[in-house]
């Protein structure tokens, strides 16, 4: 499954705290999900987990859960991969108004960057890029590069062969690096200000931020745990710096501000329709990933639509129907969720396919 990997960690060992639960006084429901939370503390060994489900557009049916200490509801948390289908939205968008093609080669906006060790530019189009298909090698498969800009990861990157052919998937966090500079080249601004013009702005969504060069949490926030080794001791990594990651995870939400995005991106308000049925074509990544959102066929034959996101001290999970009607994004404080393969599968069921 799509992740950003951990890039960063500071040694502060802390202890886990107990457990506990709790809701929004005002929440009208309890959510199929919200019975199956408390396994990724307690089997996922995550130190809390919470998650929000929206059943309708307004958000007035909103049922939200918490296990464990230190996840509020309103908390700001580094949302890492998600920040994916953001830019490519705006990638998409841009399509909509003419001033690229996803069939435009990388070459004819930076031309010469991606050359040497079998990669080349002029093969590698848009759509690869945004479907993964690109064989770039990704960057962060490097432990000792910690890149603070785009070419710094990009020549990470194109110091090595490609991971794999073109037109084969193979996720890479360098092919969204390369978009975000493209997305500056065509607009003349970087990709955090045209995400925050077209989609945080337009769709209110106050608790979201790209915190370029800034390395804490806006409040309110808790703190971000990375576990040291299986059943080993927490290390706090709340504050990093988020220039690693750049266009392919810096992104800073909350739970309501990931289901209104995805909501309304299914829904058709941020994209026409030409360009909604390209994001969710599967067919460049064989079945495997859209155009920055991937699909996820559940037991009673609902697909649920959505990105999950791996930060250092985060991950987070965003599903929805694909009419944008029925979402759901949980998150844990740490970036290791334990037997994750069987947990994150059996909540989205317990969500969308109750019995």
């Amino acid at each position: 499954m799509p992740v950003l990997r951990a890039l960063l960690v500071t040694p502060l060992v802390i202890t886990l705290l107990g457990l506990g639960t709790a809701s929004l006084p005002s929440e009208p429901h309890l959510t199929p999900a919200a019975s199956y939370l408390p396994r990724l503390v307690v089997q996922g060994d995550a130190p809390a987990a919470a998650l929000l489900v929206r059943t309708s557009a307004s958000g007035a049916h909103d049922a939200y859960r918490s296990t464990g200490p230190g996840i509020r509801y309103a908390d700001r948390f580094r949302a890492g991969s998600i920040t994916k289908t953001f830019v490519a939205a705006v990638v998409l968008q841009l399509a909509h108004e003419g001033r690229l093609r996803l069939a435009d080669p990388v070459d004819r906006f930076l031309p010469g960057l991606i050359r040497g060790h079998g990669n080349d530019g002029r093969r590698i189009t848009l759509r690869a890029l945004l479907s993964h298909t690109s064989g770039l090698y990704d960057y962060t498969d490097v432990p000792s590069a910690h890149p603070v800009s785009a070419t710094a990861a990009i020549r990470t990157a194109t110091d090595h062969r490609p991971a794999t052919r073109l037109g084969r998937y193979a996720y890479s966090n360098t092919d969204y690096v390369v978009l975000g500079l493209i997305v500056q080249h065509v607009t003349g601004h970087g990709y955090a200000t045209e995400i925050r013009r077209r989609i945080i702005a337009p769709l209110h969504l106050t608790g979201t931020s790209l915190p370029g060069a800034r390395t804490t949490l806006p409040a309110p926030h808790g703190r971000a745990y990375a576990r040291e080794a299986a059943g080993g001791g927490l290390s706090d990594v709340t504050d990093l710096d988020p220039r690693t990651a750049g266009a392919a995870g810096e992104l800073i939400s909350t739970l309501t501000d990931l289901n209104r995005f995805y909501s309304a991106l299914l829904a058709g308000r941020l994209l026409a329709p030409v360009q909604l049925a390209a994001l969710l074509n599967t067919a460049a990544a064989h079945g495997n990933y859209g155009l920055g959102i991937f699909p996820q066929r559940l037991s009673c034959g609902v697909t649920v639509w959505g990105h999950n996101g791996r930060i250092a001290g985060s991950y987070v999970r965003a599903a929805a129907t694909r009419d944008g009607r029925h979402t759901l994004t949980y998150r844990i404080d740490t970036d290791t969720l334990a037997d994750a393969g069987t947990l994150e599968p059996g909540l989205l069921e317990a969500e969308f396919c109750p019995a």
